[in-house]
């Protein structure tokens, strides 16, 4: 294989693992900048899935005889192997296909496509015209495969089917009308293939819920044998499930101890957790009037963060100071996203938040999710990795997102401002511990459901149980905990990922701190540990064993 170009072997197969990987979705290709699908959406078909993953065992093949010059081929190596690995087992296992949801299924990912094409001249916006009216087939063939697997004797859970069927529903009530609407006013194509989209959205709907749902799987939980592959899938760790419920367990009840300390500064005429945080979200203190003002009030939060610990805790790149912030689209689930800027920089960084039709908003719990979504969260790990081309490969930069490594980054990114007092406020300190308490009940219902375990009263968790302790014990407004509840059983081993991901995080800096006694560096730790770029959590641990200060 040539290298020209390329620092080494390994980085000239990435890169064409990502340019030709990419290949088989138009949709990835927007996602990453790679110009020439704008007009297209995937196929979702099984048998297309098949040619994707037949390449992609050419590549492990080739990948497994390259022999590595230094450490950063090396990792370079493992990491590619490691996730083509992970990716084929699901794919072979069928689990790719048959587990989906209302927060990750071809419906989220179409709809969301819209919301970072370019569509700045007469041929962008005609290309999402062409995205539109494509929009038909692409649900096809995803009827297609879901045909297949079912075929195959592989389940859904019906709560997921129906759920999917429900946000299917939404688009079709003039979603992609309105998108028509913005983009392309008076554009009678564009008014015409947005009406062909939501028939379409309609259709599927009510295929799913009259003729898919009644034959599904009437349990939510997926069972061990299910869940340890998608565990070790979003982590990277091998993992004692039981164990690490237990340990959620405990991280729990820490957490609420807390909890109610600040609740005593807050409103200590209150009984409950519930009734403190209905206390915080009715009060005027933090309240912000208006989703423009809202929006101003992230990016200057955002920017707040940036001149806090720039230069101190981190050196950011100019380049990828600023994060934008913007309303995510309806049907969307209920939690803040990120998504990354592309990479040649020309799209930024961008957080979401859904407004869920509410116009008031109360800061309270939104301050700890910024620092988890922006700076120094996922916006400052993802772009870092984005502009890492020395060091990264454009596998690693782009297409190696491992959630325990990034969602554990974002979490302990949170616990870090909260080490530097930016919660001094009860009610913001509040906020934080109920997304703390969120991440460790996440271990506890999500083991738990899956794996049939007992709650807290003796009996084996379901949904029901599990939104009563979102809603009490985490202070989860009732619409959020039933859009995680759905999250969870769509998607097993993902919503673990963050805790066990931000344990591992704090384990290796401590025993950095440990190893390096008076040589450590809070910066210096930083900047290399986000530099090294995703992978694994074992791998990461073994990793940062070589970092020297």
């Amino acid at each position: 294989m040539t290298t020209t170009s390329h620092r080494s072997e390994i980085f000239a197969l990435s890169d064409e693992y990502v340019e030709k990987g990419a290949a088989f979705s138009p949709m990835e290709c927007t996602s990453l900048g790679i110009p020439g699908f704008e007009d297209q959406l995937d196929d979702f078909s099984l048998a297309h899935a098949n040619k994707s993953a037949a390449y992609a065992r050419d590549v492990l093949n080739r990948a497994k005889t390259i022999q590595p010059t230094d450490s950063i081929d090396r990792i370079a190596q493992s990491v590619l192997i490691e996730r083509i690995e992970s990716r084929l087992k699901l794919h072979d296992s069928r689990e790719a296909y048959v587990a989906y949801g209302q927060l990750a299924s071809p419906v989220s990912a179409i709809r969301s496509i819209f919301t970072i094409m370019k569509l700045d001249t007469p041929e962008q916006v005609a290309n999402a015209g062409k995205r539109m009216a494509a929009i038909g087939g692409a649900l096809a063939s995803w009827r297609d495969c879901i045909e297949e697997v079912h075929a195959e004797g592989h389940r859904t859970a019906r709560r997921q089917v129906l759920a999917v069927a429900g946000q299917l529903k939404t688009h079709s009530e003039g979603a992609y009308s309105k998108i028509a609407a913005e983009i392309a006013p008076g554009n009678a194509d564009v008014a015409a293939a947005a009406k062909e989209a939501e028939a379409a959205c309609a259709q599927m709907s009510t295929w799913l819920r009259d003729v898919h749902a009644p034959r599904s799987a009437e349990a939510d939980g997926v069972g061990e044998k299910r869940y340890a592959p998608w565990a070790r899938y979003f982590t990277g760790a091998e993992l004692d499930l039981r164990a690490t419920y237990e340990w959620g367990k405990q991280d729990l009840q820490a957490i609420n101890d807390r909890m109610w300390i600040a609740a005593g500064k807050i409103a200590p005429h209150c009984k409950t957790l519930a009734e403190v945080a209905e206390f915080c979200e009715k009060s005027d203190h933090l309240k912000i009037h208006g989703a423009d003002n809202l929006l101003q009030e992230l990016k200057d939060f955002t920017e707040a963060a940036i001149k806090k610990v720039d230069g101190i805790y981190f050196d950011i790149d100019d380049r990828v100071r600023f994060c934008d912030a913007r309303l995510a689209p309806e049907g969307s689930a209920a939690a803040p996203y990120y998504m990354p800027p592309s990479e040649d920089l020309s799209r930024p960084g961008t957080t979401w938040y859904p407004t869920l039709g509410n116009e008031t908003f109360n800061f309270w719990h939104i301050a700890s999710t910024w620092y988890h979504e922006a700076v120094p969260g996922h916006h400052l790990q993802c772009a870092t990795a984005i502009i890492e081309k020395d060091r990264l490969t454009r596998f690693q930069r782009t297409g190696a997102w491992i959630s325990g490594y990034g969602e554990g980054w974002a979490l302990y990114a949170e616990r870090f401002m909260d080490e530097l007092g930016a919660f001094d406020d009860p009610a913001l300190e509040l906020g934080y511990l109920s997304g703390q308490a969120l991440r460790a009940a996440r271990i506890v219902v999500d083991i738990g459901m899956h794996l049939g375990l007992d709650d807290f009263e003796g009996k084996p968790w379901n949904a029901e149980s599990a939104f009563n302790l979102m809603v009490e014990r985490a202070l989860i407004d009732p619409v959020f905990a039933q859009s995680e509840i759905e999250r969870y059983l769509s998607w097993p081993g993902q919503a673990i990922s963050y805790k066990v991901g931000e344990r591992i995080w704090m384990e290796i800096r401590e025993e950095t701190k440990t190893r390096l006694g008076s040589k450590f560096d809070i910066k210096a730790f930083h900047n290399y540990a986000l530099k090294i770029g995703p992978m694994g959590l074992d791998s990461l641990r073994a990793e940062m064993r070589a970092f020297n200060g």
